[in-house]
């Protein structure tokens, strides 16, 4: 996943239109509902720290970790223009969902935005369950969101282009999809084109960003075997059950008691 070392100079123009309050008030309500008290989360792939931000602004303390160097230095820029109430909460962590131990546990692991359809291999997906099991507390929740193989299967993935531009820089990007039905992956084949809009200076980055798409028995099923069992499933940003058209849904696990 080093394609996220150019990803973070356009990141958050990508998705300034993404609701990231409203989506942190999306897991507050699900952290309630299933393990009300909690204050603390550590967050498995925080990207530039806005869930994180919003998440501290709820009053939980977040670490967050990613394992891009350009992500994190982007999250520290973001936490040192917070209120300082709110910037005393979070932390940032470099490392791999695969791999990475804080030595410590947490009331609930979050990851969002998909990090866990980017573990493609049934290897890569148990470490990352295991790296969520090892940092919960006793009965703490694991809430994630992913890629849903009923909708991917039913709709399937398309060409998008979107434009987007800031006082510096204007950026198109292509993406075009790639399915390998017996992996249940999509390989999304980006171009990426950055103008400078002061000197006229134009870079071309090509990524692909290879995505699994998930099914509710193997995520019971790798939930079951990292020591956590599956408590709920649910369209992301909405209250129903996912279905043929969710392309995002969202999964709770809970650790056992002991």
């Amino acid at each position: 996943m080093s394609v996220f070392a150019g990803y973070s100079r356009y990141y958050d123009l990508l998705y300034r239109d993404k609701d990231y309050a409203a989506e942190a008030r999306h897991v507050h309500d699900i952290l309630q509902k299933h393990a009300p008290g909690v204050r603390s989360v550590v967050e498995i792939g925080c990207g530039t720290g806005a869930h994180a931000a919003e998440l501290a602004s709820l009053g939980y303390e977040v670490v967050g970790v990613d394992m891009s160097e350009g992500m994190l230095a982007a999250a520290a820029a973001r936490k040192a223009e917070l209120p300082a109430v709110h910037a005393e909460r979070i932390a940032f962590s470099h490392g791999d969902a695969r791999s990475v131990r804080l030595g410590r546990r947490f009331g609930a692991v979050v990851s969002l935005f998909h990090v866990m359809s980017y573990q493609t291999s049934n290897r890569d997906l148990t470490a990352a369950f295991a790296t969520a099991a090892a940092h919960l507390e006793p009965g703490g929740v694991f809430v994630f969101d992913c890629w849903y193989g009923p909708a991917v299967l039913t709709e399937r993935p398309s060409t998008v282009v979107k434009n987007l531009s800031d006082e510096a820089i204007d950026v198109t990007r292509v993406a075009e999809p790639q399915m390998h039905a017996e992996e249940n992956v999509v390989d999304v084949n980006y171009a990426v084109t950055i103008t400078d809009r002061i000197t006229g200076k134009v870079e071309t980055l090509h990524e692909t960003h290879r995505m699994r798409y998930l099914f509710t028995p193997e995520i019971a099923m790798m939930l079951g075997g990292a020591g956590m069992s599956l408590v709920e499933s649910r369209e992301w940003m909405a209250d129903g059950p996912p279905g043929f058209h969710t392309w995002s849904a969202c999964f709770v696990g809970r650790s056992s008691q002991s």
